[in-house]
């Protein structure tokens, strides 16, 4: 296996699938907008029990859910703190414990809903499900578009058949990007085993962008382009991409526990199909910075060069193919809605520039140890290879 082949299963495919790793009504942070659905207010208040909470979807959930009139409980390890909407942390219980082996703070207690939003281990899942079973109504289990793996055909929708374990013939370096999506595929199992089909709600998001991003990786277009000059942009004009945006997640999901709503659904925006050129240009749209275009569609030069993703755009190749072909009509016929590209660039821009939860040390390694600390190089090798 040559090393580009080597980097793709593994640092590419790694950064690609695990980006599923999973503005309220009422309450807006900092750089963001409400974006409230078009749904009638809940019957009810609902009490939310939240697994997890402080990372890239959790405060947006949690903001939601106040911002709605909800009633909202968080279980965390207590270690880290939201970088976002610190404010609303206020407002809600917070219960300590480990997933791992110390679910004690969670018995004896009843909530309507819970949302179980750190699931990294089936194990997690398994013993969370069962301790919750006769104490919640509805478990909801946030998985990702990453059970789909391998993704080989453009029908990818709620339906295509999953793979329960890792193949036999996998590699050592594939056993990492097949793994992820087993996991999540058995840890939806579980919650459906113990909740039932008309008990448990399924949440499959593709990449997840937004404020509170902890990633960096769809962080880098807008980061990148507001500095604007000579921008390589890797990819065929038509390769498509797909990304959410966690206030978007959060706001599909508080909709579906509201209006009684169950199923299995893919959370991929945008509502329709997007091209890496398009996109490129939709975040360009979001800043005044002069911009020279420089297009590689070269696969073999980019695998050559070892540019094989830049979130949401990942190198169409092989088992990953389909990776952002991904059907999302369901979740479009039940409620989904998506903000404008340039919002969400301009918001999260605005959080990446001005949050004190980024150290320097992080916004250093955006600035060298991406594509953009070496994109004169590229480009120079681009243009030579093309005398």
């Amino acid at each position: 296996m040559t090393s580009s082949r080597r980097d793709f299963l593994t640092t590419g495919l790694r950064a690609g699938i695990a980006a599923s790793l999973v503005g309220a009504r009422g309450v807006a942070a900092a750089g963001s907008h409400s974006r409230p659905l078009l749904s009638a207010p809940p019957a009810r208040a609902l009490r939310i029990l939240i697994l997890g909470g402080t990372g890239v979807t959790g405060p947006h959930l949690v903001a939601e859910a106040v911002g709605r009139g909800h009633q909202v409980t968080i279980f965390t390890r207590g270690r880290s703190q939201p970088s976002v909407n610190q404010e609303v942390f206020r407002d809600v219980e917070h219960l300590i414990g480990d997933r791992a082996d110390n679910l004690d703070a969670l018995r004896g207690r009843t909530w309507d809903v819970a949302i179980d939003n750190s699931g990294q281990q089936v194990e997690w899942t398994s013993a969370s499900a069962e301790l919750l079973r006769d104490h919640v109504q509805t478990y909801v289990y946030t998985s990702s578009t990453g059970v789909y793996y391998p993704y080989l055909g453009y029908d990818i929708h709620e339906d295509t058949e999953l793979l329960r374990e890792i193949p036999a013939h996998a590699s050592e370096e594939e056993r990492f990007v097949y793994g992820y999506g087993v996991m999540k595929a058995n840890s939806e199992a579980e919650a459906r085993r113990v909740f039932g089909e008309e008990r448990a709600l399924i949440l499959r998001p593709t990449y997840i962008m937004g404020p509170g991003d902890t990633s960096d990786r769809f962080t880098y277009w807008p980061v990148r382009l507001a500095r604007g000059g000579r921008v390589v942009v890797p990819g065929g004009p038509e390769d498509p991409v797909q990304f959410i945006d966690n206030r978007d997640l959060a706001q599909f999901a508080l909709h579906l526990l509201e209006v009684g709503t169950i199923g299995t659904f893919n959370i991929a925006g945008p509502a329709s199909r997007m091209g890496m050129h398009a996109f490129v240009h939709g975040v360009h749209a979001a800043f005044n910075s002069p911009v020279d275009w420089v297009y590689i569609d070269d696969p073999e030069f980019l695998r050559e060069q070892e540019i094989l993703y830049l979130i949401p755009w990942i190198l169409p190749y092989g088992n990953n193919w389909g990776s952002p072909r991904v059907d999302n009509a369901r979740a479009i016929a039940a409620g989904l809605t998506f903000r404008p590209l340039a919002e969400s660039v301009r918001d999260l821009y605005a959080w990446w520039s001005e949050s004190d939860s980024i150290s320097a040390e992080r916004r250093t390694r955006m600035m060298e140890e991406t594509l953009m600390g070496r994109e004169a190089e590229v480009v120079a090798a681009w243009r030579g290879r093309r005398e």
